[in-house]
């Protein structure tokens, strides 16, 4: 593993002024993702597991396509949180429509279709018998962050029914309905810490660095020379995996100590934060061996799985 210091301030970003601050989740996310994991899949160590997804991204994007329409919030509600900087669409706050758990049945039942080894076969039933307070209390775990209160074999489905409801919900309000939070490490939109920071390519972002949200997969302006977790502007630097072209590296603070992975879109446009933050996971193997905590969760990655 290399290290390489960040560049110093003034040296990276555009005047904040003239920065497009939030990109809402495309619709047909969950279908690139899909095609993404598939190739990654092909003689990876993971590849089995990364099919695995990919096949649960397809489910995702026909969950999505036939998500009925929500109604909006209440403007008043819309004002105040941008008033007082906080998230419009709260993970902890905002009362959850329990129509998210008809994206998770429709996400079983194609997943039902495919050839899945017994146990996820035996996995999938479980969740389709299982009660609407069991099923609240396993999102109210993913949503709180606590992964471990959720089973490894169970995370996946209820992770993927919860990305489609936020997905669904942040595209069809707009960007003027959100404002920056005083928190800028965390999502704008639901108030859910990053997967990854992608620094984008072409247009308008060129070499601008957005932080994806592990939720809804919103994008929001953070810059370069910010900790994104405790949003030190010193003692940032960037690790890569020797042998690698440096398009996946992890940024660590020696502040609190945490890190994040920076991906480069230039030298890959197609790379998605989720599916590609999955396949380096021998990344973050190496940064746990120096110490470093990763600073934000990959909602397909049990805590116990490593």
């Amino acid at each position: 593993m290399t290290e390489a210091r960040i560049l110093e301030i003034g040296q990276i970003e555009t005047p904040a002024g003239e920065i497009r601050f939030l990109l809402l989740p495309e619709l047909d996310l969950f279908s690139r993702r899909a095609g993404r994991l598939r190739l990654l899949a092909n003689g990876h160590s993971l590849g089995d597991y990364l099919t695995f997804l990919a096949l649960l991204a397809d489910a995702q994007q026909a969950a999505l396509n036939r998500f009925p329409t929500l109604p909006p919030p209440d403007p008043r509600g819309l004002a105040l949180c941008r008033k007082h900087g906080m998230p419009l669409l709260a993970t902890r706050t905002m009362t959850r429509n329990p129509v998210w758990r008809e994206s998770l049945t429709m996400i079983l039942e194609q997943m039902s279709d495919a050839a899945l080894p017994t146990a996820t076969r035996e996995t999938i039933n479980s969740l389709m018998q299982a009660s609407k307070i069991g099923l609240e209390e396993m999102a109210d775990s993913v949503l709180a962050g606590d992964l471990d209160g959720i089973f490894p074999q169970e995370l996946p489905f209820v992770a993927a029914a919860l990305q489609v409801y936020w997905v669904k919900m942040a595209s069809a309000l707009g960007e003027e309905s959100f404002g920056r939070l005083e928190q800028g490490g965390l999502c704008p939109v639901c108030g859910s810490p990053p997967v990854a920071g992608l620094v984008r390519s072409g247009g308008a972002e060129q070499g601008l660095r957005y932080l994806c949200c592990s939720l809804c997969a919103s994008q929001w302006h953070m810059v370069r020379i910010k900790c994104s977790s405790c949003e030190s502007t010193h003692g940032i630097n960037h690790y890569i995996l020797e042998g690698t072209n440096g398009a996946i590296k992890a940024e660590s603070c020696d502040d609190c100590n945490r890190y994040l992975k920076l991906i480069c879109l230039e030298k890959d446009r197609q790379m998605d934060a989720t599916a590609d933050d999955l396949a380096t996971l021998a990344l973050d193997m190496l940064m746990d061996e120096d110490g470093k905590a990763r600073s934000g969760p990959n909602l397909f990655l049990h805590p116990g799985s490593g």
